[in-house]
């Protein structure tokens, strides 16, 4: 039983109260089929997050079996199925790979029981000969079956349905009515459809009519014309605009016991919830393939248990593997950047460093003017060395932003609904750092032994290969922190390259900047640190003598300081990663 009493959801805008419910109260029988409907901006949305425990009612209470969820109580993630009206598959997984991924995210079935499960749940609805299709080739009406196949893989007791029918020809509207109507008849399960069209009614058991955040009506479809004085349903959005949601609210709180009789009525006439009731007279009869799917009632309770973090990490890691290979422009964009930048770098120094002349006290003048050219040319190669690391070092900030900017941020409504059905943040935060860590070592690495080979730098190749590594994945730990923060993914891509964008001029490595706000803007430029902690490895050799008068800021006295730092900007980004996941961000 889902019950609501006198719940209330309110928001303070511009020091204004706006009420979105207003007193909402109702009572859903367990295998039951209820629509919601009303004009747009009505509360049909916001009531269904509520009752999905997405926002929380300013007042009231929301009981389930009994339990009242606003006590510190909530719907187990295997109870509840949520379709969205946006689509929460990959456009380049096949139906199959996208259901029995669910399965594996929500349930611990493997092996014949998890190929049990998937089979089930797409035939079910009905999608049998498309299993082997990619998303992205998929129509709107078998996205929209593919979503409620993606909900019914753990078995829910209550499916709420977000305007699953919105974009679609009537045709295939009535089929995904007809899909929902039969998957209402069994596992006890009460399916409830927020819907703006008033169409195909009576394949529902009950509609509910919201107005102003007022529910004005809950009862029999066909009871609705004579509640509402009007000949068709069509009619009643019309019929609402002449009286106010009070007034109507009020109207109902008067009249409702009896259409509430009669919808009790209606639902004890029919079979107990759980059994194979048969649909209305007035519903076409849904395609052989749903109904002999759904006239098997598997053991109760199958698929239930929630799997645990390790299962939800390798799933998650290994379909993040499976989608990078899949796309092929982000593929092709990956591999130019490996590629082309360490060339970019070694174009500079195509025929490796100069040796570095030696510099004595002059004997002579024309010693001095032989030691004066001398010095200058220690500085250009100096420069150049310096230069050389700079240019590796905001390559790969440029990596680390293109790895991460966009990884949550593109992704996030998906991962909002996958952890609505028992995805742990943990297990998703750490599925995203181990991917990015592999492109962050091939990146680092690749770059390191490219540029060493045909340029010669001086100082430890594992010094250097270290300082790349920690540059880009410092780089890429923040912009995944900004990436699990912001809102879009433009928004996030755009603060990101900002943030590459600052890394040189604000390093000193080019300009020197003035002492205070250098001291206040290091601590926060990763390309300074990685470029410095080169620089300080190559202390041992003679070029360094060259560098040093050739950078304009201070060199950190040893590599370690600058890898400490790095390591501490990586930690930081991950927390703030991590708080970025932990809060819900629906649209």
């Amino acid at each position: 039983m889902l019950e609501l009493r006198e719940v209330h959801y309110t928001l303070m805008r511009d020091d204004a109260e706006l009420h979105l419910l207003r007193d909402v109260s109702i009572k859903v029988k367990p295998g039951h089929f209820m629509a919601i409907v009303g004009p747009s901006g009505c509360g049909k949305t916001t009531l269904l997050k509520v009752i999905a425990g997405l926002l929380f009612e300013t007042s009231g209470s929301v009981f389930w079996r009994g339990e009242d969820l606003s006590e510190g109580g909530d719907l187990q993630p295997q109870e509840l199925g949520y379709v969205p009206q946006f689509s929460i598959a990959f456009d380049h997984l096949t139906v199959e790979e996208c259901v029995e991924t669910a399965a594996k995210l929500r349930t611990r079935a493997g092996g014949d029981e998890l190929d049990e499960i998937t089979d089930r749940v797409i035939a079910e609805v009905g999608m049998e000969s498309s299993r082997d299709k990619r998303v992205a080739v998929l129509s709107g009406g078998q996205k929209r079956r593919l979503g409620l196949a993606m909900e019914l893989v753990s078995r829910p007791h209550l499916l709420l349905c977000d305007e699953v029918t919105s974009g679609l020809d009537p045709q295939s509207e009535r089929d995904i009515i007809q899909l929902l109507h039969t998957l209402s008849m069994h596992d006890d399960r009460i399916v409830v459809n927020v819907t703006h069209s008033l169409s195909n009614l009576d394949l529902y058991d009950s509609v509910m009519v919201m107005h102003e955040g007022h529910v004005v009506y809950h009862g029999t479809p066909d009871a609705m014309p004579h509640y509402f004085s009007v000949e068709n349903p069509e009619a009643i959005y019309p019929r609402l605009a002449k009286r106010t949601a009070g007034d109507w609210h009020e109207s109902w709180k008067k009249y409702n016991d009896a259409y509430y009789e009669k919808l009790d009525h209606r639902l004890t006439a029919r079979p107990q919830p759980g059994d194979a009731r048969p649909a209305p007279p007035s519903v076409t009869e849904a395609t052989d393939t749903i109904e002999s799917a759904a006239a098997v009632t598997p053991p109760p309770g199958a698929g239930h248990i929630p799997a645990g973090f390790l299962r939800q990490f390798f799933v998650l890691f290994f379909r993040r593997w499976k989608l990078f290979f899949r796309d092929r422009t982000q593929l092709l964009l990956h591999l130019a950047l490996l590629i082309g930048f360490p060339i970019l770098v070694v174009i500079f120094a195509t025929d490796g460093l100069p040796a570095m002349p030696d510099v004595s006290p002059p004997e002579t003048i024309e010693d001095a003017k032989i030691q004066a050219e001398h010095i200058e040319e220690r500085v250009e190669i100096g420069g150049l060395i310096s230069g050389l690391v700079m240019f590796q070092v905001i390559l790969l900030t440029l990596m680390g932003s293109n790895n991460s900017a966009r990884e949550i941020a593109s992704e996030r409504l998906t991962y909002e609904k996958e952890r609505l059905g028992g995805l742990t943040p943990m297990a998703y935060l750490s599925s995203k750092a181990c991917f990015l860590a592999v492109l962050v070592v091939i990146q680092s690495v690749w770059m390191g032994l490219f540029v060493n080979h045909f340029t010669g730098l001086p100082g430890s190749l594992g010094d250097k290969i270290e300082m790349l590594l920690l540059v880009n994945g410092a780089m890429t730990a923040v912009c995944l922190a900004i990436s699990a923060n912001m809102k879009s993914p433009e928004e996030a891509s755009l603060l990101s390259i900002y943030l590459v964008g600052f890394q040189l001029p604000l390093s000193g490595a080019v300009l020197a900047l003035p002492g205070a706000l250098e001291k206040i803007v290091q601590p926060l430029i990763a390309a300074y640190w990685s470029w410095s902690g080169q620089l300080a490895s190559m202390r041992p050799s003679q070029y360094f003598v060259g560098i040093d008068q050739a950078v304009p800021t201070d060199v950190v006295s040893d590599s370690g300081i600058s890898a400490s730092v790095l390591a501490a900007h990586i930690l930081c980004g991950l927390v703030a990663a991590w708080i970025g996941c932990k809060r819900h961000r629906w649209a």
